[in-house]
């Protein structure tokens, strides 16, 4: 799938004031696009994020919403970049039954997020067996390598952050004006290479809310770290569901929420 450069940023005059004066000059702004994904010909939803790689953003939403399983789902994927829209043709058009009742346009992301979340069904899921273990230190060197690739938040202020890691490195990293989009374009990245994530971090910079949780534990994901904190039901729902949840991973210090045996060592 070939892609052309997109604009992730633009340029806008403004006046900023400081200690009694203002002036003018040149600012960086990140830009917000609308996506529309189409499935079987009829429109599914609106979301609105950083129009980069929205493939993998159409992608990783249908994963997280259930709607695929697998890149075998799929019988082709058209991507429109200048209009914004992804194509996307299942092989089993059959089976989607009610699940396509109407468009719906998404937040891009810091609000309600996804629109399709059987949350229920996502707490009745068997909890994840993983026994995956991490030094307190890998934890805070694998937030470091991911603010250093930040470069759009660099130059904006107004984007999150996402990543896939190993114990060591960052595999797959994205930054969205959506916390949830930045995680849904690394799952699509990933649907697309048919990679094991079972073993796998994610690595985020924005807050933990119960749906950044549930596309994770799709994944079978068992460690999520933040820079931000988690909401009450994220902790609830991963204790439940045997995820380790550490927020406020910042310098030399974090916070572990949940199943704190997978940190190995404490921090001296």
């Amino acid at each position: 799938m070939g892609h052309n450069k997109v604009v992730q940023k633009k340029i806008t005059r403004i006046r900023r004031g400081e200690n009694g004066q203002t002036e003018e000059f040149e600012d960086q702004i990140a830009v917000e696009a609308p996506v529309t994904i189409y499935i079987n010909g009829s429109e599914l939803v609106t979301l609105l994020c950083t129009p980069e790689k929205i493939d993998r953003l159409a992608l990783g939403f249908l994963r997280s919403e259930g709607l695929v399983t697998s890149i075998d789902d799929l019988d082709a994927i058209r991507v429109h970049e200048k209009e914004g829209l992804v194509e996307i043709d299942l092989k089993n058009k059959a089976g989607l039954g009610g699940k396509l009742y109407g468009k719906r346009t998404v937040t891009s992301g810091c609000g309600k997020g996804t629109v399709f979340f059987n949350v229920l069904d996502s707490l009745r899921s068997s909890p994840l067996e993983g026994k995956l273990e991490i030094e307190p230190d890998s934890i805070l060197a694998l937030m470091k390598l991911m603010q250093e690739k930040a470069e759009l938040f660099k130059n904006t202020g107004g984007v999150h952050s996402a990543a896939l890691a190993d114990r060591e490195h960052i595999l797959y990293f994205y930054e969205d004006i959506g916390r949830h989009n930045a995680i849904d374009k690394i799952i699509g990245e990933c649907l697309l290479d048919g990679i094991a994530t079972d073993d796998k971090i994610i690595v985020s910079s924005g807050r933990l809310s119960s749906e950044i949780l549930l596309k994770a534990a799709k994944l079978k994901i068992q460690l999520i770290i933040s820079r931000a904190a988690p909401t009450s039901l994220c902790i609830e729902m991963a204790e439940s569901l045997n995820m380790t949840l550490v927020g406020f991973v910042r310098g030399s210090r974090l916070n572990i929420y949940s199943h704190s045996w997978r940190i190995k060592t404490p921090i001296v």
